[in-house]
């Protein structure tokens, strides 16, 4: 069995479900609160699990590892059935600076620990919180909406399901939580709607977890 240390809002969190549900494996979802007890992911008990104390942690093939991008590459590696990068590497690589683009470039400025620092240590309003976010979500929307106007089909990258989409769909679904305007991003609100429909996705939805609220 695959144990998945999981919070039902994490981004990181629902990148791996979904590639998860993907491939097909099957999965036990051990939640942790991000937000009660002080955070659960501070209790020495999980702290020992994973050192940074955040989620996702995942116990799969003897071995427990942390970070969403190294467990997605690990999937992809060791899971090959239905792959989610191409067997082209200027292909791959293409998909994997998309995915970067987010998962290190926009959704660090917006994780909770930052957020939760903004407002607990340095005082900013929740209206400025919200700038902050909002700043940040736009700026790195706006360069991989001009991307996918070379790369986009049905999804990010032509009409086959990536890593790509794998790691905007839950980029997006803040976006939407924080009521941010995407408009302007024709393209990635197109691609999110349309993946509402795959199973893959939509079970990977924060409010299908067993620990959502």
């Amino acid at each position: 069995m695959i144990n998945l240390y999981s919070y039902w809002r994490s981004s990181a969190a629902y990148r791996v479900r979904i590639a998860l549900n993907w491939k097909g494996l099957p999965y036990k979802t051990i939640p942790v609160h991000l937000v009660n007890e002080g955070g659960q992911q501070h209790h020495s008990n999980y702290k020992a699990l994973n050192p940074q104390e955040l989620v996702p942690t995942i116990q799969l093939d003897g071995m427990t590892l942390g970070q969403s991008m190294a467990i997605l590459e690990y999937l992809e590696e060791h899971y090959p059935e239905r792959p989610l990068l191409p067997a082209d590497n200027a292909e791959r690589a293409a998909m994997r600076a998309f995915a970067l683009a987010i998962a290190c470039d926009i959704h660090p400025l917006n994780n909770l620990r930052v957020l939760q620092y903004l407002t607990q240590q340095l005082g900013v309003s929740d209206q400025q919180k919200q700038q902050w976010y909002s700043h940040w979500v736009i700026t790195g929307f706006a360069a991989l909406e001009a991307q996918l106007t070379n790369t986009a089909g049905t999804f990010c990258f032509g009409d086959e399901f990536s890593l790509a989409d794998v790691v905007l769909i839950p980029q997006v679904y803040n976006a939407n939580r924080f009521n941010i305007t995407l408009n302007d991003f024709s393209n990635i609100s197109r691609i999110y709607e349309y993946c509402q429909s795959i199973p893959a996705v939509k079970n990977a939805a924060p409010e299908m977890q067993p620990d959502a609220e």
